[in-house]
């Protein structure tokens, strides 16, 4: 059972990355990691995500120069804030949620 500190903490993971990005999902993620498994979950899936966004969004800027990089950043752009948002509301919610095209690097 979830508690409702557990799933505030886990919204917060998400909700925190539009505020102070990457930082937010770090954070919770050190202070949580031995006290529930569902924050870990949530705090790692948001942090991989972020690093995944830093990562696509490194390559679109790269790849303005062929044009191509400015519908990528707008894509990418678009896809970060609907997802963070179900993201957040699965969160809220007690489920666990996988953000696609993820690449899981903390396990």
């Amino acid at each position: 059972m979830v508690t409702s500190e557990e799933k505030n903490m886990a919204l917060l993971s998400h909700l925190l990355c539009f505020i102070i990005g990457i930082f937010a999902p770090l954070i919770i993620w050190l202070m949580k990691k031995d006290q529930s498994a569902f924050v870990e979950d949530h705090a790692k899936e948001s942090l991989n995500f972020q690093i995944s966004i830093m990562i696509y969004s490194f390559i679109s800027a790269i790849l303005i120069f062929v044009l191509v990089g400015i519908v990528l950043l707008i894509l990418i752009g678009v896809a970060a804030l609907v997802l963070i948002i179900i993201a957040t509301i699965k969160a809220a919610n007690g489920e666990t949620y996988r953000y696609p095209l993820t690449i899981r690097l903390i396990k």
